[in-house]
């Protein structure tokens, strides 16, 4: 059967399954809408909340990041895992015990203030469409390979999909449409990783497949790598070779980034106790760690089966030749995120660091490096393809991928449709609408927050993961910590809060856009994206940690000028830290 009409039955199958299910649990009222009427099952809100956390970042593009650089893009992993025990921690249970739809919701009745209100919808907002930017560059990737159409065609085509069922079922509709999501995802992603484990070392398990043995070399697998890479000029796969201060800036940044995320928060609003809530962690912790254990394997094996293709007789051989490149470049190349150039005309695809080309290069006059993009972001949707699996394999990855983008892409539109239809609207601008309007506007609002991130996904600022680190680190700066300190912080006013993260937001707004471009509009930046030009060294990636602390500081410097929280304030407080009695959450 031909490939296309393999993906067109999985990728097809999966979106009838989806827009079935939002038919079938289409939100009727307002609890519906953006709580699913705190109704779900812990478990399946476990694998919903996996599901909506492991975007297009997670299953497209981060093994693609680890692949091209190594140890150094473990941070990803440790960052984005170790933020969810954080939330999974300190956060999930106080936050459903205080019984609110939304986090702007909760900050704006902890700090009693309609204006604290107002600057977490901005914050959620800007954050959220940042994210949600990364989703959709993620999904135009892959429908660009497997419905074999441009990139941008289908970044359009993802967004209709959304669309419809993001705007048909909202919580209840998008949670169950996510727990099926994460059963084709954690498949799609596994199955592909099992077949190369066993192509490459003979062992079935792919995170014990990453210390095996080689069986072409006899050598362990990641030696291998490091030495064939080290012969192309590149540095070796497991070293550190980045600054070691921003790696720590930067997975701090990730993870108090996830803590701070309003659309995994909101997950943990859907189920009916706080005891449902940290069991429901822990089973999304479980869910997580099936996936985020293969990544490291999957991207070191798809790095080695790549220089082999290119190299199939080691450095000291021939190359491959242009006119034997085999059928998954052809099928890139198509979509435009891989391309070749023959820089000498020899018709031979000389792969190497021309930064720090190998002996041979010098000696026999190469004229640079001729793979001359590879976008990260296809590394795990072409795996099968570069792998040589059956056509099943290709599809069920297909499917997969746009499983991972367009089950987060719906969370956050969720969260962006609640923040303006119930934080801003109904709580601030017009508190007598009806809940037809709520719902109604709710709707619009996540209609509009679509168009504009298809249109910013046309010209996104980075690769899918690194455009959702940005988002990581809006998060980590503004609203994080306001949560932090809603919970923790009796005292803490709601000045200080403000303050806090009106410094926290704007800081790290200004520091991205310097290097990144205004509202990511290309051409716009002030300074050249590159390490000489950044403050003390520090990436706009990894600016999201000290956004955060900016924010504490000047929440705190702000409270020691002010009054602290009013005495109900601060008894509030206290009775949601109490575990006793956690068993009746309120209910908003």
């Amino acid at each position: 059967m031909d490939q296309f009409i393999i993906n067109l039955i999985f990728v097809g199958g999966s979106f009838a399954l989806y827009i079935g299910i939002a038919i079938w649990a289409r939100a009727g009222t307002t609890s519906d809408f953006y709580a699913a009427s705190r109704g779900v099952n812990p478990v399946v809100n476990g694998a919903a909340t996996a599901a909506d956390w492991m975007s297009a970042a997670s299953f497209i593009s981060m093994a693609g990041l680890i692949a091209a650089v190594g140890y150094g893009n473990s941070t990803f992993l440790m960052g984005w895992t170790g933020g969810y025990v954080l939330l999974a921690m300190l956060l999930a249970p106080y936050l459903r015990k205080f019984g609110r739809f939304t986090v702007p919701d909760f900050i704006g009745d902890r700090f009693y203030s309609q204006t604290a209100r107002v600057v977490a919808v901005i914050s959620l907002l800007v954050m959220s469409i940042t994210y949600v930017i990364g989703q959709m560059t993620g999904a135009g990737v892959a429908f660009s390979r497997f419905l074999e159409v441009d990139n941008t065609t289908g970044l359009f085509i993802a967004s209709g999909v959304v669309f419809c069922y993001a705007v048909l079922g909202g919580m209840k509709g998008i949670t169950y449409t996510q727990l099926a999501q994460y059963c084709v995802l954690i498949v799609a992603y596994t199955i592909p990783a099992v077949f190369i484990s066993l192509q490459l070392t003979g062992n079935p398990i792919p995170q014990l497949g990453l210390f095996s043995t080689h069986t072409g070399s006899g050598e362990p697998l990641l030696q291998t790598l490091n030495s064939v890479l080290m012969d192309l000029g590149f540095n070796d796969y497991t070293g550190n070779h980045g600054s070691t201060f921003n790696m720590v800036l930067f997975t701090m940044s990730l993870m108090i980034g996830t803590a701070g995320l309003p659309h995994v928060i909101i997950r943990f609003f859907t189920v009916p106790r706080v005891a449902d809530a940290r069991t429901s962690a822990g089973w999304a912790l479980v869910f997580i760690a099936l996936l985020y254990t293969v990544a490291p394997a999957v991207g070191a094996m798809a790095r080695l089966n790549i220089i082999t293709t290119l190299w199939p007789q080691g450095i000291e051989g021939e190359p491959l030749a242009f006119e034997n490149k085999p059928d998954w470049m052809l099928n890139w190349e198509r979509t435009g995120l891989l391309r070749f150039e023959d820089k000498n005309g020899d018709g031979l695809i000389q792969y190497y660091n021309e930064a720090n080309p190998p002996a041979r290069a010098i000696e026999e006059g190469w004229e640079g490096n001729e793979m001359v993009l590879f976008n990260n972001d296809i590394l795990v949707l072409a795996n099968p393809e570069i792998a040589q699996l059956p056509g099943w394999v290709i599809g069920l990855i297909a499917a997969g991928g746009l499983a991972a983008a367009l089950s987060t892409a719906a969370g956050l539109l969720l969260a962006i449709s609640s923040a303006i239809s119930h934080d801003l609207i109904k709580s601030v601008i017009n508190p007598a609408i009806s809940e037809k309007g709520e719902l109604l506007a709710a709707r619009i609002s996540m209609a509009f927050a679509i168009a504009l991130a298809t249109y910013l996904g046309l010209n996104p600022p980075g690769f899918a993961a690194q455009v959702v680190a940005l988002a990581f680190g809006l998060a980590a700066a503004s609203l994080f910590p306001a949560i932090m300190m809603g919970i923790f912080s009796k005292k803490m006013n709601s000045t200080g809060a403000i303050v806090g993260m009106l410094v926290g937001l704007l800081s790290t707004v200004l520091y991205i856009f310097t290097y990144l471009g205004w509202f990511f509009i290309p051409g716009t930046n002030m300074l050249p994206n590159t390490q000489d030009n950044w403050i003390l060294g520090i990436s706009p990636l990894s600016f999201g940690t000290v956004g955060a602390i900016l924010n504490f500081a000047a929440a705190y410097i702000t409270l020691a000028l002010t009054k602290e929280a009013p005495a109900e304030i601060q008894e509030l407080v206290e009775s949601i830290r109490v575990p006793k009695g956690a068993g009746a959450a309120v209910d908003h």
